[in-house]
C-alpha cells in the first residue's frame, strides 16, 4: 500500500514538473481555466507544487529507506 503512494506522489510530482515547465513556455496550456494567465501564476501554482511534492519524497525517503 505504501509503494502505490510513493508512486502517486512521483507521478505528481513528474506531472507537476512538466505542467511547470510547459506553462512557462506557454501559459495557456496549463492555466486554461484561469481569467487571466501569466509565466508568474505558473510558478506560484505548478512551482510551489512542484516543491511540496519534492519535500514529500525527500520525507518518505528518510522515514522509509525507499
Amino acid at each position: 500500500m505504501m509503494t502505490a503512494i510513493v508512486y502517486l506522489i512521483w507521478f505528481l510530482f513528474y506531472f507537476s514538473l512538466v505542467s511547470l515547465v510547459a506553462g512557462l513556455i506557454q501559459p495557456v496550456y496549463v492555466l486554461w481555466f484561469m481569467d487571466r494567465m501569466n509565466r508568474l501564476k505558473v510558478l506560484k501554482i505548478y512551482g510551489i507544487t512542484t516543491i511540496i511534492l519534492l519535500v514529500i519524497i525527500v520525507i518518505l525517503r528518510i522515514i522509509l529507506d525507499y
